[in-house]
């Protein structure tokens, strides 16, 4: 095998998959179908290796595996709840270990895909900061998570993935290299609807701008958190390099570009953000940018004496937001017996619990 390193062909973005392929192909004689037959496996097929491409001669098969990767990230563990929520923990080709969880909630399937190995952000009430940030993924890691986890999924009998959202570990806008293209390849070479690919962030302005650009109808979701600075500051570090009003700002040039949906999530956290008095400025907030308001009762993590909302301070507040005009769901708590929370399961492996 050569020393060069090898071309992960899910990094590609479509066009650039099919160039780069054709190139290939044309360099060993062969017809331009072959690129065709590729960009099938790959989009289609879900091969994970060479051997499953089974309409290609073993010659062509031997040259692509030398020239040409495939991000594909081995399960290191699956865990699968009781309300039918399938976490998985993978294992990338450098030992890296990142999570994706299936959240079956019929007649969809959403599934978060993490964008870091780690985290940076710092965020009090997650758990994927335990371990720190250990590196960016590529774009063939982000989409090999989904194609890993769709067949996954099928073979399992919970049928196709129907939504993706990028709050699995990291920020995803800290990542924007690698984001922009993931993007591309889920939207055009997977065909997923923009309308049903979610990005989260806690406020990376730049991202968000860059965001609006794009003309796919993306949908955003802001974890929120706090409707007021300082208070906000104390749960999201990022608060002190992007103040609340400045990632409002960025936000009202998202609902700007039109089609664009914006979520708040927003963690209810005992006796820390969940006063009655923070409603009005959290409505305020939401009606200003059209935000659809996500109540998310906390989910305990060690290291941390907080504990969720009750459901009946939940249910005043989601009352008081409707209240004031916002629309408002409580999301569900699942997966909480398969340490669901983002960053959990890989804080266990990593501690070799």
């Amino acid at each position: 095998m050569s020393d060069s390193p090898r071309t992960d062909l899910l990094s590609l973005e479509p066009e650039a998959l099919h160039e780069t392929l054709a190139a290939h192909f044309r360099g060993r004689g062969q017809p331009a179908y072959r690129a065709r037959q590729v960009a099938r496996w790959l989009y289609q097929g879900d091969a994970a290796t060479w051997d499953e491409m089974t309409d290609l001669p073993l010659a062509e098969r031997a040259a692509l595996a030398e020239a040409f990767a495939i991000a594909e990230p081995v399960p290191e563990r699956v865990a699968v709840s009781r309300d039918g929520t399938v976490k998985h923990l993978w294992r990338l080709h450098d030992g890296q270990l990142v999570e994706s969880v299936l959240i079956p909630s019929p007649p969809r399937l959403t599934l978060c895909i993490s964008s870091q190995a780690g985290c940076a952000m710092g965020c009090t009430f997650c758990a994927t900061g335990w371990g720190g940030f250990s590196r960016q993924l590529t774009p063939g890691e982000i989409v090999g998570q989904f194609r890993a986890s769709r067949r996954w999924a099928e073979r399992e009998g919970m049928g196709p993935v129907t939504n993706i959202v990028y709050m699995g570990m990291g920020e995803p806008l800290a990542n924007r290299k690698a984001l922009h293209p993931s993007l591309t390849i889920l939207n055009r070479g997977f065909g997923v609807g923009a309308r049903r690919i979610t990005v989260s962030t806690v406020g990376v302005v730049p991202g968000i701008l860059e965001l609006a650009e794009r003309p796919e109808q993306f949908r955003l979701a802001l974890s929120l958190h706090a409707p007021e600075s300082e208070l906000r500051r104390t749960l999201i570090p990022l608060e002190k390099r992007h103040p609340l009003p400045e990632v409002m700002e960025a936000l009202e040039r998202f609902n700007e570009a039109g089609g664009k949906r914006i979520t708040f999530e927003y963690t209810m956290i005992r006796g820390v953000n969940d006063a009655l008095e923070l409603v009005p400025s959290l409505a305020e907030l939401a009606r200003r940018v059209g935000a659809f308001v996500n109540l998310i009762p906390y989910n305990p993590i060690p290291y941390r004496e907080w504990e969720p909302s009750s459901p009946s301070r939940i249910r005043e507040f989601a009352g008081a937001l409707e209240a004031r005009g916002v629309t408002v769901a409580v999301r569900e708590t699942r997966g909480r017996d398969i340490d669901a929370a983002c960053g959990q399961l890989r804080a266990h492996a990593t501690e070799g619990g």
